[in-house]
């Protein structure tokens, strides 16, 4: 471990990606020998759910490359991309009137781009209050003014929780890019690389637990797998995994594991929360109405991340004291 984070930040960058893409091509691999065993004629079934989740996993992956090389005006871009799509799979499953429309312009583009310059510009102060404060005030004013009452307190509500999440949340992301830790210059990428991997393991090693587990669900109106034993096992694996990758971030090993428990703890109880959205709405996956296709939506695949970047940012930036 001491020879790893003796490394320059470029080749601990090279190693990662060189560990995330062996292990992607050895599954990717691994389902190819598992098809071709399987033959073509075969139902739909947990291989090919399988087989979707790992084409999510290459394209994350390679978004998080092109994050890193563009550095973070690139970064700040993309998640800002990914949170235009993310906030319009939202609200495409809400009820909004005509009178709406104002608001949900200054939603997209004003409050959306506003925040990411923000970022951008590492003004943390302000955007750690900019949509939470100014943005909650302001957008049921500009509904007022379009003169209808008519489910005014829900329509807003909906709004509001849409921009917290999919605008607010997400922009957390690329903010850990420009944190400035003493002493341990260009650790951003690694930052973000960390919270990305303890989330998706968290996932993983709770979806597995919920199914060789006995279920017990705490909510099974909202979720059937979701229980307190398998967010547990999800929690603490992505804390193991999160303390093995403490050489490529600014944590000691109890500080890694730590700050990944609580990220991989918010990301999926915010997973759960946005099945409870879900089934507000009536569909299975954000961005698929009909959900006949069992396609899952963008929202579906950073959901986990709109809840945990928040945590996990401010719980660095309080831990380390970190300013400006």
């Amino acid at each position: 471990m001491r020879a790893l984070r003796e490394l320059a930040a470029d080749q601990q960058v090279a190693l990662l990606f060189v560990i995330l893409f062996g292990v992607l091509m050895l599954a990717t691999a691994a389902l190819a020998v598992r098809s071709f065993r399987l033959g073509d004629r075969r139902p739909e079934g947990p291989h090919d759910r399988s087989k979707r989740e790992l084409r999510a996993l290459w394209v994350g992956a390679v978004l998080f490359w092109l994050a890193w090389i563009g550095g973070a005006p690139g970064a700040t871009l993309l998640f800002g991309i990914v949170s235009f799509l993310a906030l319009r799979e939202f609200i495409t499953l809400q009820h909004t009137r005509r009178s709406d429309h104002r608001s949900l312009i200054l939603a997209f583009f004003v409050v959306l781009p506003l925040q990411y310059v923000i970022v951008g510009t590492r003004h943390f102060d302000l955007f750690s209050v900019f949509i939470p404060v100014y943005v909650f005030f302001a957008l049921p004013v500009v509904s007022a003014l379009a003169g209808d009452p008519e489910r005014f307190l829900e329509r807003n509500a909906k709004i509001q929780w849409g921009i917290v999440v999919c605008v607010y949340g997400l922009s957390h992301a690329p903010a850990l890019l420009l944190l400035d830790f003493p002493q341990e210059a260009g650790r951003g990428p690694f930052l973000l690389f960390f919270l990305v991997f303890v989330v998706v393991t968290a996932q993983l090693a709770q979806e597995g637990a919920s199914r060789w587990l006995r279920r017990r669900p705490v909510a099974r109106q909202i979720d059937r797998s979701f229980s307190l034993r398998a967010w547990a096992i999800g929690a603490l694996a992505a804390a193991v995994v999160g303390t093995l990758l403490f050489w490529a971030t600014p944590f000691k090993a109890g500080q890694a594991l730590a700050m990944a428990f609580i990220a991989a703890g918010s990301g999926t109880f915010g997973a759960f929360v946005m099945s409870a959205l879900k089934r507000d709405a009536g569909v299975t996956h954000w961005g698929n109405r009909s959900a006949v296709t069992g396609a899952v939506g963008l929202l579906d695949r950073v959901a986990a991340l709109c809840f945990a970047a928040p945590v996990f940012f401010h719980s660095v930036r309080w831990y380390f004291r970190l300013g400006q």
